[in-house]
């Protein structure tokens, strides 16, 4: 048996409503909005959730994440890295990776350090996947 990704992934938030629109204007879709919560599509076996603070069923429990990498192509890194400056975010990069893939890093309204990565769109990645990763040892 493998595992064969990631299904949901959950940020926790002051705000629901602001991360949510923060993540729509990025491009994520809206799956579902519930009382407390928000649920985008991240690609399509996945999905981002927005919680607020506190337990939650099967006694989950949010927490800041360290960070986390967002798959985009080439030319979306480039207008999602405009659009993210001309909302006044500030933004490193891009960063040239070894492989030939970039990167470029931020902070949502959250405080999450997010990181949008084109590794698998056209990099080492776009034909060895994550594997290419062990190989080079060039993660972002």
């Amino acid at each position: 048996m493998k595992l064969s990704g990631i299904c949901e992934l959950v940020l926790e938030t002051d705000d629901v409503g602001s991360l949510a629109s923060f993540y729509r204007e990025l491009g994520l879709e809206l799956v579902l909005e519930e009382d407390d919560r928000v649920w985008l599509a991240l690609g399509e076996r996945c999905r981002l959730g927005i919680w607020p603070p506190g337990e939650q069923e099967f006694d989950d429990r949010g927490g800041r994440h360290v960070h986390f990498a967002l798959s985009v192509d080439r030319d979306d890194l480039d207008d999602l890295t405009a659009r993210l400056r001309k909302r006044g975010v500030e933004v490193q990069g891009p960063v040239e990776h070894e492989g030939g893939d970039r990167s470029v890093y931020f902070s949502d309204p959250a405080g999450n350090r997010v990181e949008l990565w084109n590794f698998f769109r056209d990099g080492d990645g776009a034909e060895g996947g994550v594997m290419a990763l062990a190989e080079d040892g060039d993660g972002a």
